[in-house]
């Protein structure tokens, strides 16, 4: 079977039931740190899959990846998981979990890339602009990225735009060629 379509089928399920027992926001929350963890962790996804580790350790080491404090449900989709032996589907589910929770919340993913850290102001601004094109919230991550010289890149969704002055001297290199 297709590892996307058991890993949707799966945060499907998640996000219908927690959506009935209205704790949708702690299970997003829950599954945001996981997939926090898999990223930064790269070794998680081989302990869990490892055969020789019970499951009761592999439930112990998944709630400590969501925080260690997650919430019932999830501890209760990880027991479910577990039970079916759909492990090394987790990060995927967390995943698509993430997608589809933001999709039915209308949650669009905003990134601000600058030389240098701008005021609050400025960010809420931004903000402000992210969320009237696109008609929703915006979880909003600003980075500092000296390398760009100067400027700002946004972006969000599929949209980017790039006023930094990195890209305008390589616009300008590539004419010079």
């Amino acid at each position: 079977m297709d590892l996307g379509l058991i890993s949707v089928r799966y945060a499907r399920a998640l996000l219908k039931c927690s959506l009935e027992q209205k704790v949708e926001d702690a299970v997003y929350d829950d599954m945001l740190t996981l997939s926090k963890s898999f990223a930064s962790v790269p070794q998680l996804s081989v302990a869990i899959a490892n055969p020789m580790m019970q499951r009761e350790e592999k439930a112990q080491l998944i709630e400590t990846a969501m925080g260690g404090n997650p919430n019932e449900l999830s501890k209760k989709f990880v027991t479910l998981v577990l039970s079916k032996e759909r492990v090394k589907h987790l990060m995927f589910m967390a995943s698509s979990y993430i997608t589809l929770y933001r999709k039915h919340k209308n949650i669009t993913s905003g990134k601000l890339t600058t030389a240098t850290p701008v005021s609050q102001q400025t960010e809420a601004k931004m903000k402000q602009m992210v969320e009237s094109k696109t008609n929703g919230t915006v979880e909003f991550e600003t980075v500092v990225d000296p390398e760009i010289i100067g400027g700002f890149i946004l972006e969000y969704d599929t949209y980017r735009m790039d006023s930094s002055v990195q890209n305008a001297l390589r616009t300008i290199s590539a004419q010079l060629k």
